[in-house]
Order: structure tokens, then C-alpha cells, then sequence
């Protein structure tokens, strides 16, 4: 295992920084690298898929796990799984969720909108997917993981077993140990291909109508909004819901994209002019008489339509882009949701990916998981300095308003007062950090002050 000096970038390209960085081809030389004398801190890194700077450590270390990447064991009959930190969702889409001769087969029980994660990151962030209002998030999924900290403990964490550490590390942001390899039930699905429906809607309450009324039989359900639409038109979009196909096969997608985007371009190709012209085509992709289309097929434009280009993060230009996601609960939903859009469509500063959906009742066991029942928004704005800066602290101040939270993977700007209001049990949790583990996350919100190191 060799150590660099290298320069690692967020998602939304908005952090370069810096790194001592080491790619262990092991878990014991994984585990070696933690308990390393040093004086630097430490985080572990995956495929760098976090929007802002939960992942990066700037001058500190960066335990790169994209080697960590072995199938350990995988029971057919039960569909439990054991796999190495940097195994990816994409292989386990490819390796082990094939379908059987009757279309059957072993799914992913949650997945995000990538499936270029690794099982680590998913865990550390707590994932959720557009099922949660039946399966929760990725964490409740986890059986056991075996985490190392730097006093030398090797630890196996479950409900049961170190339990606490267990519960700060389901959602805890890569800051309690590193996780070296994990357990996880997979999930048993009738059909690997899905029946999927989009929908057109004119208004706001068209959406949470919508919601609603699919919630019973529809597991995958989310809605694109045009953001940029005013007045009358204010919260249009399209509802997409989907579910297994019974018997109907259905191949894996491919554990690379198929297409990548070539260059970095010296300015955004996303703007206003761009923005709205997207959002006024996408609005009828339906067709202009049609407001309803049903298919039958595979499940990789459901599940991850941004999958098919790889690098796509580069069309938003040098200067990168913020995302911003928020959690509201369902009393204060749709009224907080109205005033954002109004807010957006006023600053003129759209988003071509905004994705409206609900979060359920399932819990998680992570203490510092982002989802709560209610309704969250997930919007990418190109980054224009200060103005975009201001729109995001508008947002930030009507979701705390309205009792809701944002969510640390896709955070660029979150105060620490804002990040303490929505976590209830950060105090819990700071308990369980390891005391050489950082992030720039952590320092931006002061979670090392309140875990006492």
C-alpha cells in the first residue's frame, strides 16, 4: 500500500482539496493504514459520489476503498450477502441479481438514484431510494459489518453485537471507524423487469393526490417538477410509479456507463436559457394529448436514468454546482414545498433535476439518518457565487421553518445550528466518533466540538 498526494473533487465540483491518499488491496492492510501512527486524521473514500464534503478530508488522509471490492459469500436460498466495503451496487446488480428461468431473482432491498456507490458509502450515508415508504432505507437492510478503529479495534457491529456503534455508523458519515465489509439481506422480487406508468399533473396538490393513492401498490413512486413553472402552473410535473413484473426477466444493467461525457467545459452548459428550455420539453415528453404512457422493461431508466452518462457533473461547467436536499414532515409539506418553488421560480435560478417524493414510516436504525416521514425535494443549482449561496440559505431557513432537515450527503452549505436542529440525537452520536476520523463536513458543522475531542 503506497501513500500519494492527490487532489480529490465533490460531485458538484465545487471542493478541490488536497489529500494524503493510500488505496489498501485489503482489508488487513485497510485495517493496518487506521491504526498507523500519525498525527493526521483520517476518513474513508469510496467512489467520491457525495455532492458535497461528507467524503473529503482536506489535508488530512483519505483510505481510497475502491479496491475493497470481493464477494465474500452469497446464500441463494436467503439472499444474504457478505461482500468487501468497496463492492459497488452495480456489481451486485451484476453478479448476483440475475434473473431465474421463471424472471425471478434477488434484488437491491433500497437503492439511490446511482448505482456507482460503493456498500460502504451507502451505509455511511444511509441511503434511500424511491421505495422508502415501503422499505425504508439501506440501513435497515444491513445485517452486521466489521468496523476498525484507530485503537486497534477490529469490531463486528449488529443489533446485537457492539450495538451502539452499530446504530452511529448506519448514517454517521464515515466518522465512527471504517467499515472493511458488510452483511446485508437482499430482497426477493417476482419479476427483475418493471411495470412502470408516468403521469402528467398541472398542480402541487395534483402530486400529493398522486402520492397518496399509490402508495399502497406502487413500491417506487417520484415526480419530476418543473421548478421554473409560475402562477397557475406552479408545482407541475410528472408522477413516475413503478413495481415488479411478475415473471418477466429482466438483465442487469452494465457495471460501467455506456456513454461518458468528454471534456470539462470552460463554462456551464447549464443556465436559464438552457434550464427553461429543458424543463419546457421535459414537461411534454408525454406527448401533447397524452398525460398517462405504461411500459413493461428493464429497470435501469426507473431506477437510474443519470447512470446512462458517466461524468455527467461536467456539463455544469468549472464552477461546479450545489445540491440541495430537504426532508419536510407531511403536516408542513405542501405548504413549505409551495413557498420553495415560489422562492426558486422567483430567483430565476432553476434546476433541470428536481425530484419531488415522499419518505414513509419505516425507521431506520442509524442515529443520524437523513429520512422522516413527510416529503422531500432534491434540486441541483449551477453555482454562481453569492446568488446561488442566497437561495440556498432561503431554503435552509423554510425547511427549518417548517421543523424538517437537509440531508449531509448532498450538503454543501448547511449550517451547524441547522444541521443540530434537525438531528435530535447528535449528541448520541458524537459518542461514538472515533477521535481520528474527520471530515470537512464535520469541521464545517462542529461535530468534533460536540463529540469532545
Amino acid at each position: 500500500m503506497t501513500t500519494r498526494h492527490s487532489n480529490y473533487t465533490s460531485w458538484g465540483r465545487i471542493l478541490h482539496a488536497p489529500h494524503h491518499a493510500s488505496r489498501p488491496a485489503s482489508t488487513e492492510t485497510a485495517a493496518s493504514s487506521v491504526t498507523a501512527p500519525t498525527e493526521a486524521t483520517m476518513l474513508g473514500h469510496g467512489l467520491g459520489r457525495s455532492y458535497g464534503d461528507v467524503a473529503l478530508n482536506p489535508g488530512g488522509r483519505l483510505i481510497d476503498c475502491r479496491s475493497l471490492d470481493r464477494f465474500i459469500a452469497f446464500d441463494r436460498a436467503t439472499g444474504v450477502l457478505t461482500c468487501e466495503a468497496g463492492v459497488t451496487l452495480a456489481d451486485i446488480l451484476a453478479v448476483i441479481c440475475k434473473p431465474d428461468p421463471d424472471g425471478s431473482g434477488w434484488m437491491l432491498p433500497v437503492t439511490p438514484g446511482s448505482r456507482f456507490v460503493t456498500v460502504a458509502g451507502a451505509i455511511a450515508n444511509d441511503v434511500h431510494g424511491k421505495n422508502h415508504h415501503l422499505h425504508g432505507t439501506f440501513g435497515r437492510h444491513v445485517r452486521e459489518f466489521d468496523l476498525v478503529r484507530s485503537d486497534g479495534a477490529r469490531l463486528v457491529c449488529s443489533p446485537t453485537e457492539n450495538a451502539e456503534l452499530f446504530h452511529a455508523t448506519i448514517g454517521g458519515l464515515g466518522l465512527t471507524g471504517l467499515i472493511l465489509r458488510a452483511t446485508i439481506q437482499l430482497r426477493r422480487v417476482p419479476g427483475l423487469a418493471v411495470e412502470a406508468e408516468d403521469i402528467r399533473f398541472d398542480t402541487l396538490g395534483d402530486f400529493f393526490r398522486l402520492a397518496g393513492e399509490s402508495d399502497a401498490t406502487w413500491e417506487y413512486t417520484a415526480a419530476w417538477i418543473d421548478c421554473l413553472a409560475g402562477g397557475k402552473s406552479l408545482g407541475r410535473g410528472i408522477f413516475s410509479r413503478a413495481r415488479p413484473a411478475p415473471g418477466i426477466a429482466a438483465a442487469p444493467p452494465p457495471r460501467a456507463p455506456r456513454l461518458s461525457f468528454p471534456i470539462k467545459p470552460p463554462m456551464p452548459l447549464t443556465n436559464t436559457h438552457t434550464v427553461r428550455a429543458f424543463n419546457a420539453l421535459y414537461w411534454r415528453k408525454l406527448g401533447i394529448a397524452t398525460t398517462h404512457t405504461r411500459s413493461v422493461g428493464p429497470y435501469e431508466k426507473v431506477f437510474y436514468p443519470l447512470d446512462a452518462i458517466g461524468h455527467w457533473n461536467r456539463a455544469y461547467g468549472p464552477a461546479g454546482f450545489y445540491q440541495f436536499q430537504n426532508v419536510v414532515p407531511l403536516a408542513h409539506a405542501e405548504a413549505a414545498m409551495r413557498e420553495m418553488l415560489q422562492v426558486i421560480t422567483a430567483s430565476g435560478q432553476g434546476s433541470m433535476l428536481s425530484v419531488l417524493k415522499m419518505f414513509g414510516d419505516p425507521l431506520s436504525p442509524g442515529l443520524m439518518s437523513f429520512p422522516m416521514p413527510g416529503a422531500t425535494l432534491a434540486l441541483d443549482f449551477p453555482n454562481r457565487g453569492q446568488p446561488t449561496l442566497g437561495l440556498l440559505s432561503r431554503l435552509e431557513a423554510i425547511t427549518v421553518a417548517a421543523g424538517g432537515r437537509l440531508y449531509p450527503a448532498k450538503d454543501g452549505v448547511m449550517t451547524a445550528a441547522t444541521f443540530r436542529q434537525g438531528y435530535p440525537e447528535i449528541d448520541r452520536f458524537a459518542r461514538s466518533i472515533d477521535p481520528r476520523f474527520a471530515s470537512s463536513f464535520a469541521r464545517r458543522v462542529d461535530l468534533r466540538a460536540a463529540s469532545g475531542i
